[in-house]
């Protein structure tokens, strides 16, 4: 019996991995248009509203909500930066605009070939969670706790929160994250509460409790990877490096945020409001993350 038992708990780990493995969705995102030393992590949340269950939203196509960097360096700091969707570049063969029409015009490729141009920082790995996907995560993991520290009523998102902490189920996270024009930062008061959601899952999933809890962690992982779309060659084992990536970079040692920024409402004509990364600050700071040495002063204040 005991020998029945050690095969089980050796095989049910490594058969999750296989099974696991195969239900993750690719699609052609990373080039190798640079060689930057570490891994780095393109995170985008799309804002697709398929499978979103968002019936009072009707807006058509597809753009991305987030944009992050989740950088592990080959020695030095680990870093998760959040870029604004709203940023103004220059997208490749489309001249400029903000950062999230790049997805728009070329999807996940030109939306990596479009952040690789502006950051210098070469991304291994692509990885896109859509709205509902969201949504389904939180509610897989119990719901997780968010903090706000004033009342928000957006008829936009829906979101309807009093100030303070709360625990959230799937569609309250996931206006929690989409909400902006009731933010006093807008662009980047989202961004902050985007982290916020993705670290509180991160936490819940963290538990080592699910060792113990095989089913569990079926439901989690069908609820995850089917959220998912991931570059190619990115595998069950390259998530679970960014996982620990993740851990690292919100943890104690590591620095999260966004890059200095000149203006939060540039104007340059024919693309609306566009958030100005600092010209003469964002190239040294982006080289500070690639290099490991970025620093929480090195972020943007607010």
């Amino acid at each position: 019996m005991l020998v029945v038992l050690l095969v089980l708990v050796l095989a049910w780990p490594i058969g999750l991995l296989v099974w696991a493995n195969g239900q993750i969705n690719h699609v052609a995102a990373t080039n190798d248009d640079l060689s930057t030393e570490g891994t780095t992590y393109l995170l985008a949340g799309s804002d697709s509203r398929d499978g979103a269950g968002l019936d009072y939203d009707t807006t058509e196509g597809q753009r991305t909500d987030t944009i992050m960097l989740l950088t592990a360096p080959p020695s030095g700091t680990p870093s998760l930066i959040s870029i604004p969707r709203d940023t103004f570049v220059e997208i490749p063969g489309y001249g400029p605009n903000k950062l999230n029409a790049s997805y728009s015009y070329g999807g996940p490729e030109l939306l990596v070939e479009t952040v690789q141009s502006l950051t210098g920082i070469e991304v291994d790995h692509y990885v896109e969670i859509g709205m509902g996907g969201v949504a389904d995560i939180v509610d897989a993991v119990g719901g997780v706790e968010l903090c706000l520290d004033y009342d928000v009523d957006d008829a936009d998102s829906h979101l309807e929160w009093e100030a303070g902490c709360h625990v959230a189920d799937g569609a309250t996270a996931l206006a929690f994250a989409r909400m902006r024009h009731a933010d006093p930062l807008g662009d980047i008061g989202r961004t902050q509460r985007q982290q916020q959601v993705i670290q509180a899952v991160s936490s819940n999933v963290a538990d080592p409790t699910l060792v113990f809890r095989p089913g569990e962690q079926v439901r989690l992982v069908s609820a995850g990877l089917g959220a998912l779309d991931v570059s190619e060659g990115t595998g069950i084992i390259d998530l679970g490096q960014m996982a620990l990536t993740f851990r690292d970079a919100t943890g104690d040692g590591g620095v999260r945020g966004t890059p200095p920024v000149a203006e939060l409402d540039y104007r340059p004509g024919g693309v609306g409001s566009t958030v100005l990364l600092h010209p003469d600050l964002a190239p040294g700071f982006f080289e500070a993350v690639a290099d490991g040495t970025v620093t929480e002063d090195d972020l943007q204040e607010y």
